[in-house]
Parts: C-alpha cells; sequence; structure tokens
C-alpha cells in the first residue's frame, strides 16, 4: 500500500507531508501501471504471505568490505524481487488507504535517514545480475541508484560548466549554432521540475477535493510554497548526496540509526556543525569567481544561494511555531486535517494514553 504521511508541524515536514498528497498520488498510481505484479514495497507497508517469505527472502550479507557490503540496508526492495523470482506477485494497491507514517521533522534528520537510503540502494546494484531476478526488478534496481548517483552528475555538470566559462572555453564553437536544441533541454527540465505539480493540482480539482486543501486559493498557495521550499533545498541535498556517495563508494561502513520523528528545532549549533563546512567552501569559491568573472556569480546563484543560507534555512524550517502559524492561515493543509479518519483517531488517543505514564514519571 501507499503511505501518508500524517501529523507534522513543522514547515519542512508540513511541505512534505503536502507533497505526498498532492503528487504522491499520481505517482503511486503511475508505478501501479507499469510495474503491475513486480512492483516493491517500503518495509512497513506490505501485507505478506509469510510462509514464502520466510522460504524465499532470507538475506545473506554482501561478500566483502567496505559500505557496499555486510547487511543489506534497503531489504525491502530486494525481498519484493525474490519473491517475485519465487513464483509470487508484489502488487501496489493505490486504491488501499489507511496507510499512515511520519517523516523526518527537519533537514538534518531527513539526510541522516537518505544517508542510509543511499548506501542501501548502492549495494543494491551489486545485485543486478543476481540470476533469476525480473526484468523490471532490476530496472527499479538501476533507477534506485540513480536516484542518489545523479546527484554527483549534477555537482559535476555545475563544476564543468562553471570551469568552462571561467577560462572562456566553449563547448560550441558558435553558440547560436543549437539554439532550438538547448531551448527543449530546458523545457523538457521545467516540465520534469512542475508538471508533475500541475498535474497533481489538476487531479485534486478534478475530483473536487480543493476545500479539503483550504480552496482553490489555498491549494495554488499552498504548492507554490512547497515547489519554492523544494527548490532552495534541492541544493543542499544535491551536495548531502554527493557525499553520501562518496563515503559508500570509497569504503566507509555506516551504522544506521533511525532518523527522529518528534519536531523538535534545530539548535543553530547543529545546524553549523552540520553545514557550516559547506557554507564556508562555497563561499571561498564564490568570492574566488567573483575575482575572476563577477558575472557568473548571477547564473550560479540559484544554487550558491541556498548553500550559503543552508543554515538559517534548516533551522527556521524546522520550527514549530512557522508550521502552526502557516498552518492556521491556510497553508499546507491535507484533508486529514479537516477530518481525520477514525484509525488516526484511534491511534493518537492510544499515543496519548501511553504518553501519560512518562510524563507522570518525568
Amino acid at each position: 500500500t501507499a503511505t501518508q504521511a500524517i501529523g507534522h508541524v513543522t514547515l519542512h515536514a508540513r511541505a512534505q507531508q503536502f507533497a505526498s498528497r498532492v503528487t504522491g498520488r499520481l505517482f503511486t498510481l503511475g508505478m501501479q501501471f507499469w510495474q503491475l505484479g513486480e512492483s516493491h514495497y517500503w518495509g512497513h507497508n506490505a501485507i505478506i504471505r509469510v510462509q514464502p517469505f520466510m522460504e524465499h527472502c532470507a538475506l545473506a550479507p554482501i561478500k566483502g568490505t567496505g559500505g557496499m557490503s555486510g547487511g543489506i540496508m534497503s531489504h525491502d526492495f530486494v525481498e519484493a524481487a525474490l519473491m517475485r523470482r519465487a513464483g509470487y506477485h508484489v502488487w501496489l494497491c493505490a486504491d488501499l488507504v489507511g496507510s499512515y507514517e511520519q517523516q523526518p521533522p527537519d533537514l538534518l534528520a531527513e539526510l541522516t535517514r537518505d544517508r542510509r537510503w543511499c548506501q542501501g540502494n548502492l549495494q543494491n546494484a551489486r545485485l543486478m545480475a543476481e540470476p533469476g531476478l525480473h526484468s523490471v526488478h532490476r530496472a527499479m534496481f538501476v533507477t534506485g541508484t540513480m536516484a542518489y548517483v545523479s546527484a554527483p552528475l549534477w555537482l559535476a555538470f555545475l563544476t564543468l560548466g562553471t570551469a568552462l566559462w571561467l577560462t572562456g572555453s566553449s563547448l560550441l564553437g558558435n553558440f547560436n549554432v543549437l539554439p532550438m536544441e538547448l531551448v527543449g533541454l530546458w523545457l523538457w527540465t521545467l516540465c520534469l521540475l512542475f508538471l508533475p505539480r500541475i498535474l497533481g493540482i489538476a487531479a485534486v480539482m478534478l475530483r473536487g477535493e480543493q476545500r479539503q486543501y483550504g480552496g482553490f486559493l489555498g491549494l495554488l498557495k499552498s504548492s507554490a510554497l512547497e515547489s519554492a521550499l523544494a527548490i532552495v533545498q534541492a541544493p543542499v541535498r544535491m551536495i548531502a548526496h554527493s557525499l553520501f556517495v562518496v563515503v559508500a563508494l570509497t569504503g566507509l561502513k555506516l551504522d544506521w540509526k533511525s532518523p527522529p520523528r518528534e519536531a523538535n528545532a534545530v539548535p543553530w549549533s547543529d545546524a553549523a556543525r552540520a553545514l557550516a563546512p559547506m557554507s564556508l567552501v562555497v563561499m571561498a569559491l564564490a568570492l574566488g569567481i567573483a575575482l575572476i568573472d563577477p558575472s557568473a556569480l548571477i547564473w550560479l546563484m540559484p544554487v550558491g544561494l541556498p548553500l550559503l543560507l543552508a543554515i538559517p534555512l534548516t533551522v527556521l524550517t524546522s520550527q514549530i511555531g512557522m508550521g502552526t502559524t502557516l498552518r492556521d492561515r491556510g497553508f499546507l493543509l491535507i484533508p486529514e486535517e479537516s477530518r481525520s479518519p477514525a484509525v488516526l483517531r484511534r491511534a493518537w488517543m492510544h499515543a496519548v494514553r501511553l504518553a501519560r505514564p512518562a510524563l507522570a514519571t518525568a
């Protein structure tokens, strides 16, 4: 089943929660359409036939040393592939609702989770040649790997492009030789970035659900806020994912600890400790580029400025007050916040009961 994020209060997590509801449904339906009985699951949202699972899904450690060996971290993708190899179908059911989860509440917690996901997906790349696997599952191993390898590729593209600019070199003798191809590249890039969001809004409107998202204007302004936040956080994710890939490929081990799900504002000291080295390097590079060709900074600003502001961006988007204030003003609303299903009401009731003894002891 497709899990749905719920119960978030920070701006960062609420943006993720909103995006998963508006665009995530189309994403899930698309995977269901293309994967059919060769799908996968996400570890905690599966209805499993226990006996076949026990017979065919025992996971041996990957041989070797370093970060690409050892226990399989992204076990769910591998287990789904092994179930299909054994002759059982694995279906993603987009129409089964009621599967909820919580996302990391802030950017640092998200990156902690992504480090494990990155190493797990890179591990799975070693299993692509495993005998008997269905071609769809092999393709999913490839796409899972590229989800993180694309980050250093993007970084290399930016680095090479900047170097060519500063040295006065050009990949084309005449920049106007292939104008339509360059325009087409930009248009396809914009489509990949924004078309899923536009289609998600259209799907909400066609189903007449816009009132559950704060009305049509509320849906539009929430989508704009989520898109803007995703754009400014993308360079930080690019640098972090690039480092994760390097760490995994160079043989460094990773001990997995589940990231926090409770909403706690990120202290400035923690954000600075994690992100200051990156911001300082970017600042030094910006000063060097300014000495050579200040005009290049204008083109690099969409990537460089979020990296320079990564620390305050991380701290501010982790603030509970900012998230709740925007919620009260109709931003990033989801249907469950206006009418909670019975399963959620019961879950929250039990959570309150379990929390009372701990509070009394404290």
